[in-house]
């Protein structure tokens, strides 16, 4: 009963969708300004019938119907709740259902925001959801059904994915990253909206939807750093980012969103970028579907994809419907698009956006040929490819540690142009950074040139971000006679954008350090060992103290316990063990990290034999590592403190410069490696 009713509720949203999709434009023709509001309604209903269907799902899953096809594909009496609940979007058709209500929420806010303004820019956007959200409901009524009856009605099932069950993060990391994705459907259902209404000059589509694009934005970063951080405690390799196929596909659609918002504040500026700009939103929002193309199609082997039939054509040909319309769409309002202001000089805030923007482009075109070139190669010549960890590492490195630089040459520089004492000023103190960090890092024993200059640069540009911050608390100090404390937060609060881009900056630096240190530094053994014996790396010793073995609800483990040993004296316990599933041929490791701020000693449990005798073990040191999840969560802040409003505008105007830096140019999800 639950299945039939929710699937009904599609069935409705469905046509109320197309007849949204129907009395919308014609209202746009006719002036009928009722007719909007009822176009505006269809997007509310949408999103009122998407929900009845995603908690039925909920009531399904915990009421353990095994009637509806979903809940016995993935349900189990066995299951806890709360992973019960999160398998909501553990399999393919789930997870189209909570993408389309997603996508429902964000339709349905953007469009009630904004409902009031004039003109025909709100409507078209409406029209652009309704069009989006009708893709997703024909898969999820056709062959993507979660609700499907199933006959006779089995008494148990498989349970979730075993992965799924394995770590917290994994009730994190999607819900993230289908925020992040789904909040990129905003800015580009505006911009479609200005083109149809021909309201591309007027960039008041940027203005309505900078915000949403930065909380998409930063959410995205935030699931990008919560599915790096779920590798590493989950998957027992020790590392975070493998250049997967699905992992790459979630960071193309954030470096494109990454340069769109630097580049955009020039053209709120100075008018100049506009065709650039729409390109980068229609591209962003096209990778946010090919990632779920490559996600769901079952055309990729990866931890992250799922197996599944003809659902991949219909993404297809959604990405070349929406690739055909934007192109026509830009032909016609290119008169329009053309750029009215010019770059006064190279040494200029403009020039190093403009090269910010173009090292991202590369950079995101070098990730998307490597992944998908092998699918090409396979499908024109038949022939297996292999693109791994080396031709990454090889062509993106470089655009790295450029991107690094400029990060701290974009804040020094003012707009428009810059006198020579004026570059000297700016641009000579950050050296002394520049200079202790790599000294630091040769004392350390990074000796790879990409990790030297990584070090290099994050010196130079963190300390000039944090000149840009002294500064400005300088001025207010003079001005106001505040404290410093004070003078800070009055200074961050007179202009959030460009001070919450520059803390973002931070958050990017810390992750730098982490990757280049872990990567460049890591130390690691195996070693099987008996109970009382001791396997020791870069200083790091642990003893065997046993092995065992427990049934919980859903599974059985064998794990073993290691004392850590400083001085003689045991300071703590670390307990690698395996899980082993029904359903799973093979166990899933779970390691056990013991973190300290200088970074990570990491175990897992590779082997044991069955009556505990021993027990092999890879023990593996890597610096600096949580660096990387605490400066993810920097960059999350830097975002949120730049979606905040202005507090008071007026005043920030005269102590500090009025034009924002933004959010940080580049993450790196990488290694570097010599």
């Amino acid at each position: 009963m639950t299945g039939f009713f929710a699937h009904n509720a599609l069935l409705v949203s469905l046509a109320v969708i197309l007849f949204g999709l129907v009395i919308g434009p014609l209202g746009i023709r006719r002036g009928r300004r009722d007719w909007i509001e009822i176009a505006y309604g269809a997007v509310y209903t949408n999103f009122l019938l998407v929900t009845i269907a995603t908690l039925s799902m909920v009531y399904a899953l915990v009421t353990h119907d095994f009637s509806v096809s979903y809940v016995a594909q993935v349900g189990s009496r066995e299951t806890p709740l709360f992973y019960t609940v999160i398998s909501l979007w553990g399999a393919l058709e789930g997870s189209i259902l909570f993408w389309a209500w997603v996508l429902a929420l964000y339709s349905s806010a953007a469009v009630w925001i904004n409902r009031q303004r004039e003109g025909n820019l709100v409507p078209y956007a409406a029209a652009a959801f309704l069009g989006i959200s009708l893709f997703f409901l024909v898969l999820l009524v056709g062959p993507a059904n979660p609700f499907l009856p199933v006959s006779p009605v089995p008494a148990d099932g498989p349970g979730p994915n075993p992965l799924l069950q394995n770590h917290i993060l994994m009730a994190v990391h999607p819900p993230l990253l289908y925020l992040g994705y789904v909040g990129m459907s905003v800015p580009f259902a505006f911009a479609v909206g200005a083109m149809l209404s021909g309201e591309v000059t007027s960039d008041d589509w940027t203005r309505i939807t900078r915000r949403w694009t930065l909380a998409s934005w930063g959410l995205l970063s935030a699931a990008i750093i919560a599915g790096m951080w779920w590798s590493y405690e989950v998957l027992g390799w020790g590392g975070y980012w493998a250049w997967d196929p699905v992992e790459n596909a979630s960071f193309l659609p954030w470096l494109t969103a990454t340069a769109y918002l630097h580049s955009v504040m020039v053209q709120q500026r100075h008018g100049m970028l506009r065709l650039w700009n729409l390109n980068l939103v229609v591209g962003t929002f096209i990778l946010t579907i090919l990632g779920t193309f490559l996600t769901r199609s079952g055309i990729l082997s990866s931890v992250h994809a799922f197996t599944t039939g003809p659902i991949g054509f219909y993404f297809l040909g959604f990405i070349t419907l929406v690739l055909v319309c934007t192109m026509a769409m830009v032909w016609g309002n290119s008169e329009k698009l053309r750029t009215v202001g010019r770059f006064d000089s190279p040494a200029s805030r403009e020039t190093v956006l403009l090269l910010n923007n173009l090292f991202l482009t590369a950079f995101m075109f070098t990730v998307l040929v490597g992944t998908l070139y092998p699918l090409v190669a396979e499908a024109v010549r038949g022939v297996k490819v292999s693109v791994g960890e080396p031709f990454f590492n090889r062509m993106t490195l470089p655009m790295i540690v450029a991107l690094l630089f400029l990060m701290g040459v974009g804040p020094a520089l003012p707009w428009r142009s810059a006198t020579t004492k004026e570059l000297r000023a700016k641009l000579i103190p950050p050296l002394i950074g520049a200079l202790l960090f790599t000294v630091g890092a040769l004392i350390a024993g990074v000796h790879n040139v990409y990790g030297v200059l990584a070090f290099c640069f994050v010196g130079y540009s963190a300390l000039a971000n944090l000149r840009e911050y002294s500064i400005g608390t300088r001025a207010r100090r003079s001005a106001h006679g505040e404290s410093w404390p004070t003078a800070f937060i009055r200074l961050v609060g007179g202009n959030r954008r460009r001070y919450g881009g520059y803390v973002a900056h931070m958050g990017v630096f810390l992750v730098a350090l982490g990757v280049a240190a872990s990567s460049s530094l890591r130390t690691e053994r195996t070693a099987t060992l008996k109970p009382g014996e001791s396997l020791s790396v870069s200083g790091r010793t642990v003893r065997l103290e046993g092995v065992w073995g427990r049934e919980e609800i859903q599974r059985s483990v064998i794990g073993a316990t290691l004392a850590v040993v400083k001085d003689g004296g045991v300071v703590g316990f670390l307990e690698p063990r395996m899980n082993f599933y029904p359903t799973s041929e093979a166990p899933v490791p779970t390691p056990d990290v013991r973190s300290t701020i200088t970074g990570d000693l990491y175990a897992n449990l590779m082997a044991f034999e069955p009556r505990g005798a021993n027990a092999t073990v890879k023990l593996i040191v890597e610096p600096l590592t949580p660096w990387i999840w605490f400066g993810g969560g920097i960059v999350v802040l830097g975002a949120l403190i730049s979606i905040l409003p202005q507090r008071r505008p007026s005043q920030a105007a005269a102590f500090a410069p009025a034009a924002p830096v933004g959010p940080p140019i580049s993450a790196i999800p990488v290694k570097v490696e010599a």
